[in-house]
């Protein structure tokens, strides 16, 4: 069906292209038929005056036609292949945003680009497949029209013979559509792979993981090279095939004609070899073109199973008008499923409204279905039973911020119209003006991919502004205010909920406890069930579920005395309080700047971006990339036997042209200076031995082409996975991507081929012109000034060209990262009906990047009509100096030859030139990988003299001395000697506001960035004197965002292998999840889909408590790691961690005072400076400190809701 489309949607350029192939390969043979006539004319068999020049008119004329038609033919082609894989990168698009979440988990986004970026290519390109091999048959027909009178019935011979080689091509092309399959599978697989380590590969760094996800991409590799070389195998033994067809259909022809006595003269002789090689073309071209054909089925074959996956279902909810209704959302009797083969739904029962302008909260612990409620209300759970409704529009806030790449304004503005009062009301609302301030350009500085260059407190603020731009009906927040300080997110709940959306229908998430009193109702979530359902002190004391909610947060408060700490001074705080002394002053507001993504290099402060446009290199590809290429691989022992090769074919096909033309008569009457079984066994002879040469030129291209992109990979990844963060940061994956598939794949399928088609083109070009210099010698006079010339052309021509090919893999990465983006944040995009817009923003970038290839292919058209000029010059030069001689100077039977040669000038030398400029179109490629390694790299990972003990760390003492750290040369320092010791074995809290500086210690502690002054010492020893991998594998973290990878519950708790399933289960039941994975049919090896996505955001976090349980070491890092689970759960962790870890060095930042409460010492920082340092019992007894007033403000925070 999708074929069927696609030719329908260009029939009418198809047929206009197939008339002119027509007309093209009628004008190939008509040099072929005259040859008979200009050999018998050079004998002196003249019939009329004026012969010779109406022979040679009718070559040039044929010449001239056969090369227009070629041009206009190409040129029609390649607009019909662009606009088949713009239509084709489209309709995959808009499938991905349509897919519902059990398609996504069939699909990774890395297979998905792969369909874009290889298998649109691919079958895009049928058009110029299907032509040609369509055209074999009219070849045949017409060379046997030309035949038939020379050689009667063996010309039959011959063509049955040319039925038998193409029969035989039909066992090789299943095995090669066999072949092509497990290629693109296991390219799927690797692209995968690789996909979400560069989306996660800060986690892989901090937890020195990055060498074995690497070994896997190697593995992945190495399944893929092997499939690759059976293909080759196959492909070498189709060319042999092939090439020995040619000499079979010739040998069996003249045979045929020997066995039935049908003389063979010059003319008959050269006018059938003529023939031949006409029909070489398209004959040697048989198995590329079926090899083609099979990966395009099976690329049509995988495009269209993508295309007919499940989308979301439509009618999951009903949508009335806007203002039709005074209930906005109402469920009744909803029973939905993620799966819907599941056996259990993932919520049920549910029943409930709201009514317009109503503020709703829901709570419940981790994996209890609150994210799944909101998701059900957009429509993108399925609908086992029920109905939802829905009256007027919806923003959505997710609970992991989904950010564009782009600036700040367009991701707050996201596609409405500019209105620059209400933007500054909500810039205000959701506290961005003083981060604003701070970038480089304000609103309009340029946000990296998925908000690198952002915290995870100003991407939820951005998102906020983003809903609330956005003016809509309904709201709905999934926990946004865990990533935000007290003083944050009490502003933002104020200002936005409270104030901005004081008239709009409100939904939201939360695990903080004091946001729910200010609800109208307050739905209790627990297995996928509301179990309570009230207003605040209607449910507090009517069931234990929420009971439980809020008793945990007052147990957590009251168990640290916070509450006699801080009842005395709240109202100050409310209003305010006093300033106390300079050491303990209020700490003020400030932009939340991001430790190291804000300022990941000077280079960013320079150019004041931090995602600049792709660098792309200029001018002239240098010989140096040549050269590296050709001899990366055994140090191009082999190159030398490949050209010997070449070289050798040409020689021994041009002496047995030689050896036919001179050994027949030059008429029937005449008789043969040989046997006929004499002129026969020599020219097999010759034959076989040409075809031999080029099975092993074949094999060897195959051997040397392979070594180096196996090579060039390994190259490429080791420096890409050395690389430091910042190189991650200011690197848009697409433009990795691009380089791991489409330029890999050209690496892989097509330049040692296309190096190898340039250098035998060139040798084959000089052999026709020694066979036409040999009996006319004057066209070399004619020959040096248009080699000139064309030579001229292609310079002026490849400048354009290389460049433009270079844009072209500029412009082709957005694409890719556009659709990773918009696959990311599809529900976003749907929940705010922007669909249209991202739609139209594919076909921009699609445009642009088309619009640059129908410019390189009309610059190569361009090119190529003038190389067939100048050729048909020098054939007609040839001609006219081989008719203006006298009868007899020139032997008839070279001359003749000479011109069967001459015919092919044309092709021959445009094949030339424009396997040059292919080659340097396509030698890109190896240029932008190239550039990849060549990034600078980390600290070494084992510096084998400085290697610590096994039991090192065995304290867990930190001494930092003097530390200042800035992310480059011209930058401000983040932080400023900082000096203090943390005792091993202590728990260390970190607390400060967002942008303190809390994030680079514990960055610079595993050394993602080192001090610019200053040392950290590590029980004595200095870090930065050890390797990166020696000091990253003693310490834990459980990071901010909670990572989970493809694979299983076993595999994301042990990626290295190190653990019994004994110590597994023990970490799970540590966590909380041991239940939850007991109740899975495949326990430990159960699924994992991409990013984890088949998992809470709260479990995910539990996965990565699991993980530094099993590693037990002596220092570990908590950052923010239960900002997205409930305080009951929150309290366990704790409890847990103090079991587990009771003799080592906790660090734990967290915006939750009762995460930190119980440290044995609390560190505050401000603006990079440790402002106050002792156990959390003193400072609290200093009612004027820093951290008091922080504790007094989280606590104030729950109060005062609870008296509203």
């Amino acid at each position: 069906m999708l074929a069927k489309s696609l030719i329908f949607s260009v029939w009418g350029h198809l047929l206009l292209v197939t008339y002119s192939a027509l007309l093209s390969t009628v004008a190939s043979f008509v040099g072929p038929y005259l040859i008979d006539y200009f050999v018998r004319y050079l004998t002196g068999d003249r019939q009329f005056k004026n012969q010779g020049y109406l022979l040679v008119l009718a070559f040039i004329l044929s010449n001239l036609v056969e090369g227009f038609c070629s041009r206009f033919e190409s040129f029609r082609l390649q607009q019909v292949d662009m606009r088949l894989r713009a239509s084709l990168v489209s309709v995959i698009y808009q499938k991905g945003l349509t897919l519902s979440s059990r398609s996504r988990q069939c699909r990774s986004s890395g297979e998905i680009i792969n369909y874009m970026t290889i298998d649109a290519s691919r079958v895009s390109s049928f058009s110029y497949h299907m032509l040609h091999l369509s055209s074999v048959p009219v070849h045949v027909i017409l060379a046997l029209l030309i035949l038939y009178p020379q050689m009667g019935l063996a010309s039959l011979i011959g063509l049955a013979a040319t039925f038998i080689v193409t029969l035989i091509n039909v066992p090789i092309a299943k095995l090669e559509q066999n072949y092509i399959g497990k290629i693109m599978e296991s390219k799927d697989r690797r692209m995968k792979a690789t996909t979400e380590i560069l989306r996660n590969m800060r986690i892989l760094k901090l937890q020195a993981w990055e060498m074995k996800f690497l070994s896997k991409i190697m593995e992945l590799r190495k399944n893929e090279i092997g499939w690759l070389w059976k293909i080759a195998y196959v492909l070498a033994a189709a060319i042999f095939l092939v090439s020995c067809s040619s000499i079979f259909v010739a040998v069996v022809a003249f045979g045929a004609c020997m066995l039935m006595r049908i003389p063979l003269g010059t003319g008959k002789v050269l006018t059938a070899l003529a023939t031949f090689r006409t029909l070489q073309n398209p004959i040697f071209a048989i198995p590329d073109t079926i090899s083609m054909l099979v990966q395009i089925k099976v690329s049509l074959d995988r495009i269209s199973s993508f295309l007919c996956l499940e989308d979301l279902q439509p009618n999951v909810v009903e949508k009335l008008p806007r203002g039709s209704s005074e209930v906005a959302i109402e469920v009744s009797n909803g029973n939905f499923a993620w799966d819907p083969s599941s056996e259990t739904p993932t919520l049920k029962d549910l029943n409930f409204q709201v009514l317009k302008g109503t503020r709703v909260a829901v709570c419940g612990t981790v994996g209890s279905g609150k994210s799944s409620l909101l998701s059900c209300i957009l429509g993108e759970v399925s609908k086992i039973s029920g109905t939802v409704k829905l009256c007027g529009t919806t923003a959505y806030v997710s609970q992991s911020p989904w950010i564009q790449s782009g600036s700040i304004q367009d991701n707050i503005i996201f596609g409405k119209e500019m209105d620059m009062v209400k933007y500054d009301r909500v810039l205000e609302a959701c506290s961005l003006k003083k981060d604003l301030e701070i970038m480089p350009n304000g609103d309009q500085t340029v946000i990296g991919e998925r908000g690198i260059n952002l915290s995870g407190g100003q991407k939820q603020r951005v998102q906020i502004a983003r809903a609330i731009y956005h003016d809509a009906d309904i709201y709905m927040f999934d926990d946004p205010f865990s990533a935000v300080d007290a003083h944050t997110g009490s502003h933002l709940f104020k200002e936005c909920l409270l104030g901005f959306l004081s008239s709009k229908t409100v939904v939201y998430v939360t695990h903080q406890v004091e946001f729910l009193p200010s609800a109208d109702l307050i739905l209790v979530i627990r297995d996928g069930r509301i179990v309570q359902a009230g207003k605040y002190n209607e449910i507090i004391n009517s069931g234990i579920e929420f009971m439980e909610l809020v008793g945990s947060h007052m147990d957590a408060l009251a168990a640290h005395n916070m509450i006699k700490h801080t009842s005395n001074n709240s109202s100050d705080i409310i209003q305010g309080g006093p300033s106390a002394s300079k050491s303990s002053a209020p700490v003020p507001q400030q932009a939340e700047l991001k430790d190291t993504e804000n300022c990941p290099s000077d280079e960013v402060r320079l150019r004041g971006q931090l995602v600049q446009e792709e660098e792309r290199e200029t001018g002239k590809v240098g010989f140096q990339i040549y050269w590296r290429y050709i001899t990366m691989a055994y140090k191009g022992a082999l190159v030398p036997l490949i050209l010997f090769s070449q070289i050798l074919f040409q020689v021994l096909e041009i002496c047995s042209n030689y050896w036919m033309a001179l050994e027949s008569p030059l008429s029937d009457d005449l008789e043969p200076p040989v046997s006929g079984s004499m002129l026969i066994s020599v020219y097999v002879a010759l034959a076989v031995g040409s075809a031999a040469c080029i099975l092993i030129r074949t094999l060897l291209i195959v051997i040397v082409g392979y070594k180096t992109a196996t090579m060039l990979f390994n190259k490429m990844h080791a420096c890409i996975f050395r690389a430091p963060i910042s190189f991650f940061d200011s690197t848009p994956t697409g433009r990795i991507l691009n380089r791991a598939s489409t330029d890999q794949r050209g690496v892989d399928m097509y330049i040692p081929f296309q190096i190898g088609s340039f250098s035998f083109s060139i040798i084959n070009l000089l052999g026709i012109i020694l066979v036409m210099s040999q009996v006319a010698w004057p066209v070399l006079i004619i020959f040096i000034p248009v080699v000139a010339t064309c030579i001229w052309y292609q310079q002026y021509y490849i400048s354009t060209a290389r460049e433009l090919s270079r844009l072209i893999g500029v412009c082709r990465a957005p694409v890719i990262q556009h659709f990773a983006e918009s696959m990311s944040g599809s529900i976003s995009v749907r929940s705010f009906g922007q669909e249209k817009e991202f739609v139209n923003t594919n076909y921009n970038l699609i445009n642009d990047l088309s619009r640059l290839q129908f410019h390189s292919t009309g610059a190569m058209q361009w090119l190529c009509f003038r190389l067939d000029m100048l050729s048909s010059l020098t054939f007609a030069f040839s001609l006219i100096f081989l008719i203006s001689m006298p009868e007899g100077v020139i032997d008839p039977g070279i001359a003749g030859l000479a011109v069967t040669y001459g015919l092919s000038l044309n092709m021959i030398q445009t094949w030339v030139i424009w396997s040059l400029c292919s080659l340097e179109n396509g030698i890109i490629s190896v240029e932008r990988i190239l550039q990849y390694t060549n990034i600078p790299s980390e600290p070494p990972l084992v510096i084998d003299e400085s290697r610590p003990d096994h039991i090192w760390p065995s304290k867990g003492e930190i001494d930092l001395l003097n530390l200042q750290v800035r992310y480059g040369l011209d930058m401000p320092f983040i932080l400023r000697g900082l000096s203090c010791t943390l005792p091993g074995g202590k728990k260390i809290g970190i607390v400060g506001r967002t942008g303190s500086g809390k994030s680079t210690l514990v960055q610079t502690i595993f050394r993602i960035i080192d001090p610019t002054v200053g040392h950290i010492f590590i029980d004595g020893i200095d870090i930065s004197t050890i390797g990166l991998h020696d000091l990253r594998s003693r310490l834990s973290i459980i990071p901010q965002d909670p990572i989970m990878f493809e694979g299983t519950v076993r595999s994301n708790l042990d990626p290295l292998e190190e653990y019994t399933d004994e110590q597994i289960w023990e970490a799970l039941d540590c966590c909380q999840l041991g239940e939850e994975i007991r109740n899975k049919e495949l326990k430990l090896d159960s699924e994992v889909t991409e990013n984890g996505e088949n998992w809470s955001v709260g479990q995910r976090q539990l996965v990565c408590l699991g993980r530094v349980i099993l590693r037990k070491s002596k220092i570990l890092v908590l950052d923010e790691a239960t900002a997205s689970v409930d305080t009951t759960t929150d309290i366990i962790i704790q409890k847990t961690l103090r079991q587990k870890f009771s003799e080592s060095t906790v660090i734990t930042i967290a915006h939750r005072i009762t995460s930190v409460i119980d440290s044995d010492i609390v560190i505050l920082l401000d603006n990079g400076v440790i402002v106050e340092i002792d156990s959390p019992t003193k400072l609290l007894e200093n009612k004027s400190s820093l951290f008091a007033k922080l504790v007094s403000e989280y606590t104030t925070r729950f109060y005062d809701a609870s008296r509203q």
